[in-house]
């Protein structure tokens, strides 16, 4: 795990590279949960025997809950010590050239491309790709927005 001691040393490693981190298995149990969650009962994520025929040969992580699982993957790369809060901003930019197979495990990678001064914090810009230890392509890159406040009197 990086440790950043300070906004400013967040800001001096603006290019680096973390990780790769650890790896995260994808079981039906958390897309077929996600399915629920979200309305999107697609066969090729939920009905493994139609899913086997299908063009994956097998059922497939919603794109979304890939994306959805950005903050935990990051953050088990990093931390920025002294904040109290972070907040998703937003994407600039999300690909995903590859599918998650279910029973894959994925894990990400940040590149620090920006971190600029906005009222009462940082905000800062990470490019963040994801990959299966199935191999290929990655499965999600993403230019994620993230705002970061300081705990009083930091």
């Amino acid at each position: 795990m990086r440790v950043f001691g300070s906004f400013e040393e967040l800001a001096a490693a603006v290019g680096e590279t973390i990780g790769p981190g650890p790896w995260q298995r994808i079981e039906q149990s958390r897309v077929d949960l996600f399915a629920d969650a979200t309305d999107d009962h697609q066969w090729i994520h939920l009905d493994p025997e139609r899913a086997a025929a299908g063009p994956f040969g097998g059922t497939i992580a919603h794109g979304y809950l890939t994306l959805s699982l950005l903050p935990a993957l990051a953050g088990r790369l990093y931390r920025v010590e002294g904040v109290a809060m972070g907040v998703n901003y937003g994407l600039n930019k999300v690909r995903f050239p590859a599918p998650v197979r279910v029973g894959a495990a994925v894990r990400a990678t940040v590149v620090i491309a920006e971190v600029s001064p906005v009222s009462g914090g940082v905000q800062m810009v990470a490019t963040v790709t994801v990959e299966s230890d199935t191999g290929g392509k990655p499965v999600c890159v993403a230019e994620t927005v993230s705002r970061l406040y300081p705990a009083a009197g930091r």
